[in-house]
This record gives C-alpha cells, structure tokens and sequence, in this order.
C-alpha cells in the first residue's frame, strides 16, 4: 500500500489564542503601521484612517461617497437636463466591457440616435491604478483581451472605441475633459463603480463637467438592486448575507422589472467611419509595464478563459443547461469536482452582468425566484451566489472603509498579528505543507482563478491560523 503523504517542512500555525486588541499609553486605539497590511501602496493612500472616522461614517457624521454622488447628480439634474446635444455622445467603459445589457451605454445610444449624432466610447488605461489597487497582471490582460474583441464588435456598427494609456491617475479628468472637447460630446453616460475612489472621481467629473457644458450621468447597472434599497424592520441597513439575501429575493419577485434587459446599442450613422477614422484605426495599447505577463501565461490564460461577451454568455448557458445547475447545491462544495460556473472573471470584468445571469438562469424554470428553494435548490443556491456580489456592492456602499484597509468590523483593526514573511510566503506559493491550501494556492498562480470553496480556506487558513492580516 503506498504510503500516506506527508508534509516537508509544513508551516506550523501558532495554537489558538484570544485575540489582543492594541492600545495606545493613553488608552486610544494605536494607529497601525503604514506597512502592516502590505496590500496598501502609500505612494497613492494616506496612513490608515483611525477607527474614530470609521465609527463617524457609520453614523453619518461623515458623508459616505455614494451619497456625496447620488447628492451632486440630484442637485445637478436641472443644469444638465439644460445642455443641448453635442456633436457627439460619450460611453466611458470601465468595468461593463460588454454591448448587451448595458445601462450607461444603452442610454448613450439611445441619446445619440435621437439626436442623430454619432456615438463614442472610450476606456483609460491607468497604470497607476492598477498598482494603487493591486490590479493583477492576469486581470489586467483579460479587460485587454476583451477590448480588442469589443472594439471589433463595435465597428461593426461603426461605433469608435478609443483606448489610451493615461499614466499619472491625477491626469484621469483632464484629459477625459479634453477628449469630451475634442470631439464635441455634450452628453457623457458610465455606470456606477461602489468603490471610494470610483465613486469621488465621479462625484468630481459631474461638477467639473457641467462648468464646461457637459452632462455627465451615471447610472445604476453592476447590481440587480442597487445599494441601500434594502433595509430590515427597523431602517437599518443589513450587515449579515442571509436577512438580505432573504429581502433580496422579495424585492425581484415583486420587481421583476429590475432584471429587464437594457437594448444594445444601434448602429452610427455611416459618415463616423470617416469623422473618427483615426479612433478606427488604432490599435488597443499593450498592458503597461507593471502589469505585463510573459508570453507562457498570456497563451495559458488565454486558453483557460477566453475573452468577449459572447463567450461569457456560452459559458453560462452550458452551465445551466446541464447538470451543473441542478446539482450546484452540492457539487460546489467540492473542489476536485468540475461543479461551479467558472463566471468569475466575466462578472469582474464586466462581460457578463449579474442581472444577465439571473434573468437567464430563471427563464429555465417556470418557477418564480421565491419558489425556487424546494424545487430547483441547485439554481437557488447559484443565484444566492451570484447576489453575493450585490450584498458586497452594499456593504462597500454603507460601510465604505471596507475598502481603505479596514476590517469591516473596525475595533479589530489593532489586533496584534504575526508578521512572519516566511509564513507569508510558503502560504503564497502553495508551500505550507497543508495539502487542500497548498493545492489551492496553486490552483490561484496557474489560473489566476481558484474555486470558491478553496478561497475561503485559503483566507481563513492565512487569517486564523497564521494570523496574517
């Protein structure tokens, strides 16, 4: 009989033990080190905020972004509903790579058509974002891939895409100002991005647009119901998946209009071949430097996730017109087994949008969303899946420090962590000596992908047992 596996040199997670929280000499929560969470680039964020901030976002006292936004679009929607159509509309592109299912870009289409102007579109390519964000090099491959793609698809209906690399972030607005300019566009549509820095950026490009004559309107389509719609008994907003996954549901049985489809867009008038020649004829510039992947993971990734639109939509009708819906409920919990839809990087990129999915997803059944739990529990718990993107583009909206290096609940930020490199990376490169992590560690450096089950190990593994933060 062959031998049982044994781990070489495993990494030896320290016992259980209460957590410590850290406090100053005068009893105040200690700021933590710049560089103790080594996911945040200070050349591009300040030192991490304190948990008195948090605690005032949390109560109101601080504004959050999304409703510093929502705010600036309301007081602003007489001056741009003013402003007489350009030479041309605008769509932005940032993480909707996709012509179907569309909000901002339907609307932009919509807005040219009526007016008998030409459509444009654009995406900025920004190295510095990527960096700030810790953008991967493998993400960053796959919206270029698909750019190439949609570029093609938009020609096809003489839509222009202009991409341009933009490498100072703080260059961002400038020069969007200035392509509004050079081509005229008096009206400009992008969808709603919940992240603080997406969401200020805009809050600035409303204001700032409509002092140079510009509209700029940005539209709900990430989500299937938008941030804070939901809210329990008492007004508050949920902080637990399962109420709001339960709410959820209620509000898209008893609303189905929010998975309408949006129109793709219609074609240009033919004369924007000869206005925009030069947009036509560029090519989608190479991924930056920072970000670049060998030739070797280029062909692999390319292989194991092919771009564009359509095939996000092949891969989720296969999905669910096999078996793997209908035993989803099971078959996801097993790693080694073949059992999820593998629509991650189509739902991150924008290629396929959760409202997409569910609509598509329910049109399989005649039964409605709320009925679903006893006859088909494989579909159910796929959609309960897929809203967990919503439920975290809520938490992102109501809790927006989430995404400045803290802790969702912020009292933890100064628990006192191990700070052991070496543990760090044997866990990054599948090397701990514990099988079912180590397998998944690889999984993620060969695909850029890892099953869903695995990456709750993995983080639970790095956080509770090697105390890594």
């Amino acid at each position: 009989m062959a031998p049982k596996r044994r781990a070489t040199s495993p990494v030896r997670p320290p016992p259980a033990k209460k957590r410590e929280i850290m406090k100053s000499e005068d009893g105040e929560d200690e700021i933590p080190h710049e560089e103790r969470s080594g996911v945040v680039d200070r050349r591009f964020y300040p030192r991490e905020m304190t948990n008195e901030r948090c605690a005032k976002y949390n109560d109101g006292s601080i504004p959050r972004p999304i409703a510093l936004l929502n705010a600036a679009l309301l007081d602003t929607r007489a001056g741009r509903r003013q402003i007489s159509p350009g030479k041309s509309v605008v769509h932005w592109f940032k993480r909707d790579l996709r012509l179907m299912d569309n909000h901002a870009l339907s609307l932009a289409s919509r807005k040219a058509k009526d007016h008998s102007i030409p459509l444009v579109c654009m995406y900025i390519v920004s190295p510095e974002d990527f960096e700030a964000h810790n953008t991967s090099a493998a993400r960053v491959d796959f919206d270029l891939r698909n750019l190439e793609l949609m570029k093609q698809d938009l020609a096809e209906l003489d839509i222009p895409l202009y991409v341009e690399t933009v490498e100072k972030r703080k260059d961002a607005i400038p020069h969007l100002l200035a392509k509004f300019k050079e081509w005229g566009a008096k009206h400009v549509y992008c969808n709603m991005e919940y992240e603080v820095d997406e969401l200020r950026r805009e809050t600035k490009l409303v204001m700032q647009c409509l002092k140079a004559d510009v509209a700029f309107e940005v539209v709900q389509d990430d989500v299937v119901v938008e941030p804070g719609k939901l809210a329990s008994g008492a007004g508050k907003q949920y902080s637990v998946y399962s109420p709001w996954f339960k709410s959820w549901v209620k509000y898209v049985h008893e609303r189905p209009h929010v998975l309408k489809e949006h129109p793709s867009p219609t074609a240009n008038p033919s004369t924007a071949r000869d206005t925009f020649s030069a947009i036509f004829d560029a090519s989608i510039p190479p991924a930056p430097a920072c970000k670049a992947l060998s030739t070797e993971d280029r062909e692999r990734l390319t292989s194991l996730f092919p771009a564009s639109e359509h095939e996000a939509l092949i891969r989720l009708n296969t999905f669910l017109s096999t078996s793997k819906a209908q035993n989803y409920a099971r078959a996801r919990n097993l790693p080694a087994t073949p059992g999820t839809s593998v629509l991650s990087p189509h739902f991150s990129a924008g290629t396929l949008s959760t409202r997409t999915a569910v609509r598509l997803a329910l049109a399989t059944t005649t039964k409605s969303l709320a009925a679903l739990e006893s006859s088909h529990p494989g579909l159910r718990t796929w959609i309960s899946e897929v809203a967990w993107r919503d439920f975290y583009k809520h938490v992102l909206a109501h809790w927006p420090y989430v995404c400045m290096a803290k802790p969702f609940k912020y009292e933890y930020t100064n628990i006192n962590w191990e700070y052991n490199d070496a543990h760090f990376e044997a866990w990054a490169a599948g090397k701990t000596g514990y099988p079912i992590v180590d397998a998944a560690m690889r999984q993620c450096n060969t695909m850029a992908w890892m099953h869903n089950r695995c990456r709750m190990i993995v983080a639970s593994f790095l956080a509770k047992d090697l105390l890594l933060d």
